[in-house]
C-alpha cells in the first residue's frame, strides 16, 4: 500500500510539473517574445522532464543551412556545432527527413555517422534521440535529447519531448503575424544572431568571474529573469560594457 501510495505522489508531481513547463513555455509566447531565452528554457526543461544528461535546438538558417540556436550546456554546444559543421549525425538526419532518429548505442554506429560517434565519445554522450520541429510539411529544425549512458529514451519521454518541439515550432512560426516566408526568415534569423550576442556574454563573464561557461549562462539568464529583462538585450549590454559584470555574477545559481 505504501508503495502504491508512493508511485501516486511521484505521478502526481510529474504531471504538476509538467503542466508548469508548458505554463512557463507558453508565458513566453506573449508580448515581447524572446526566441532566445524561449529556445534556452526549452532545452533546459527537456532535461528537467525527460531524464536526459543534455538537450539542443538546430534551425534552419536564412539560406536554408543549419546552425545551433540554442543547448542546455557547453558539452551539448560543442557536439551540435561539430554535427552542423561536418554534416553529420542523427540530427541532421531528423531535420532533412523531418521523422525522429534514435540511437541508443552510438560506438555502434560509428560506421553510419563516423564523426559524429567519434566526437560523442569525447563528449561524453552515448545515446541521442532527435526530434523534427516541423508543422506539417514545414521542417524549421530538431531537438535534440543526449544521453551520457546507452539508454534511450522510452515512449512516454518521446511523445512528451515531441510535445515541446512542437510548442517550440509554433512559437517560431505564430509570433508576431508571420504570414510570409520572408517574415519566418527574418524571425529564425534574429534567434540564430541573438545566440551569437548569448555565447560572447558567456564568455566575458565566465573569464571575468573564473567560472565555467555553463555557470556563466546560469547566472546570466537568472540576472535577467529577476530584473525582468530581455535576455539578448542583457547579453547585449554584457558584450558592450554597459552593465556591472560582478553583480550579475552575483546572482544565485538556480
Amino acid at each position: 500500500m505504501a508503495d502504491t501510495t508512493e508511485s501516486l505522489e511521484t505521478l502526481q508531481s510529474r504531471l504538476r510539473t509538467v503542466s508548469r513547463t508548458f505554463v512557463s513555455l507558453a508565458d513566453t509566447l506573449v508580448a515581447d517574445f524572446d526566441v532566445a531565452d524561449f529556445l534556452n528554457m526549452l532545452t533546459e526543461q527537456c532535461t528537467d522532464l525527460l531524464d536526459v544528461s543534455a538537450a539542443g535546438v538546430i534551425l534552419r538558417d536564412a539560406d536554408g543551412s543549419l546552425r545551433v540556436a540554442a543547448t542546455s550546456s557547453q558539452r551539448a554546444e560543442l557536439l551540435e556545432l561539430f554535427a552542423v559543421q561536418t554534416d553529420d549525425g542523427p540530427c541532421l538526419d531528423c531535420v532533412r527527413s523531418g521523422a525522429p532518429v534514435s540511437c541508443t548505442d552510438l560506438p555502434a554506429e560509428a560506421r553510419r555517422w563516423p564523426r559524429f560517434t567519434a566526437a560523442a565519445a569525447e563528449c561524453g554522450f552515448r545515446a541521442v534521440q532527435a526530434l523534427p520541429m516541423r508543422l506539417r510539411d514545414q521542417v524549421v529544425g530538431a531537438l535534440t535529447l543526449l544521453n551520457t549512458e546507452a539508454v534511450g529514451a522510452g515512449p512516454e519521454e518521446i511523445e512528451l519531448g515531441q510535445a515541446l518541439a512542437d510548442v517550440a515550432t509554433i512559437g517560431i512560426l505564430q509570433q508576431r503575424n508571420i504570414e510570409r516566408g520572408d517574415q519566418l526568415t527574418e524571425q529564425l534569423q534574429t534567434a540564430l544572431t541573438s545566440r551569437v550576442v548569448i555565447e560572447q556574454a558567456k564568455g566575458i563573464l565566465a573569464e571575468h568571474g573564473a567560472v565555467s561557461v555553463d555557470e556563466a549562462f546560469t547566472r546570466l539568464r537568472g540576472f535577467a529573469r529577476a530584473r525582468h529583462l530581455r535576455l539578448t538585450d542583457l547579453a547585449r549590454a554584457v558584450a558592450g560594457g554597459n552593465v556591472d559584470l560582478a553583480a550579475i555574477l552575483k546572482h544565485p545559481q538556480r
